[in-house]
């Protein structure tokens, strides 16, 4: 009767070739579970911080602190901290270096709001360590108001927040395991969103509306041409970049949604990759839509134009600017 086997070569093959496929896939699968685990860990943080905040604007405790200290103190209250770190001590609660765009940023540097790009706060920054794990530097805005008869305000205007969701774990890198709300800048890098090309953008924000009469004394230095409304968005917008020309074009636009749709061709056919936008600070969940204005005014009305992101298309449109849109500024 014959009997039937593998030899010593054939098995020796079969492992090296299982060796080999291993060493190529393993290291791209685990990269691909650390880059959903931060995404997740972003959203959860990101979810929490502003339950937090909406309670404390329903308890009107969001507003009328001087400085960062103090309102640390009351969020503490709601969103547990187990460390705070005060002004002169904050690597003690963070990182002494991180990358933010293509830049290794010295945190031993980032002192208060105006180094988050908040120049008008005049507030010092604060450290925390979370209970959950997450490190943070955070920064109040003294004009913060509230709206404690709506359960839809969030009061992420309040603060300017750098945080680490791995805590004091590398890669302390922007787009992975370090995200911010209102960081537009960070030590003089205002780089917070680098696409494949080298263009530049600040991290994305909810712009102030400012009156018809501001715009009408401001347009002529920030490049704006008419003021219509009351409480124009896209003028505040225009305001808080520093002029028109710093504000995103539309074929810049172009470029940001080829990247998030994965469309070098730009017929933007494809689902949009929502790890790589909840990443860059647009987003917090999946199934979310947004929309960022342009520094380009419609022709024919006052209207400004914007680009819409779905979550399986993109569209340039224009709409009246007292709408509610992102906004991101063209860094250098």
């Amino acid at each position: 009767m014959k009997k039937y086997g593998f030899t010593l070569a054939e098995v020796l093959i079969t492992l090296s070739i299982i060796g080999v496929v291993a060493a190529l896939t393993i290291p791209t699968l685990m990269q691909n579970y650390k880059d959903r685990a931060w995404a997740t860990a972003n959203k959860v943080f990101v979810r929490r911080l502003e339950e937090a905040l909406k309670t404390m604007n329903t308890q009107q405790t969001l507003a009328g602190y001087r400085n960062t200290a103090d309102f640390v103190g009351e969020l503490s209250k709601h969103f547990k901290i187990v460390k705070t770190c005060k002004n002169d001590d904050l690597m003690s609660c963070f990182e002494d270096k991180v990358i933010w765009g293509n830049e290794e940023v010295d945190m031993t540097n980032v002192k208060n709001a105006s180094h988050f790009g908040q120049d008008d706060w005049d507030t010092d920054i604060i450290g925390v360590q979370f209970a959950n794990g997450t490190t943070g530097l955070i920064a109040y805005n003294p004009s913060c108001t509230e709206k404690p008869f709506t359960n839809q305000y969030s009061g992420t205007d309040c603060l300017a927040i750098l945080y680490d969701t791995d805590g004091l774990k590398n890669p302390n890198t922007q787009m992975k395991d370090l995200n911010s709300i209102n960081v537009n800048s960070l030590g003089g890098n205002n780089c917070a969103i680098e696409l494949s090309d080298g263009t530049c953008f600040t991290a994305p924000f909810y712009p102030e509306p400012i009156t018809k009469a501001e715009c009408e004394q401001i347009k002529g230095d920030l490049g704006i041409n008419r003021c219509y409304y009351e409480t124009d968005a896209w003028a505040g917008a225009v305001k808080a970049c520093g002029g028109v020309s710093k504000m995103p074009s539309l074929a810049q636009l172009d470029k940001l949604a080829q990247e998030l749709y994965q469309d070098p061709n730009g017929d933007f056919s494809g689902n949009r990759n929502n790890d790589l936008a909840i990443s860059m600070g647009f987003i917090t969940s999946a199934t979310e839509d947004f929309w960022l204005y342009s520094g380009e005014e419609y022709s024919n009305r006052y209207d400004a134009y914007h680009r819409y992101f779905g979550t399986e298309r993109t569209a340039i449109t224009h709409a009246g600017r007292h709408a509610s849109r992102q906004s991101i500024c063209v860094g250098d």
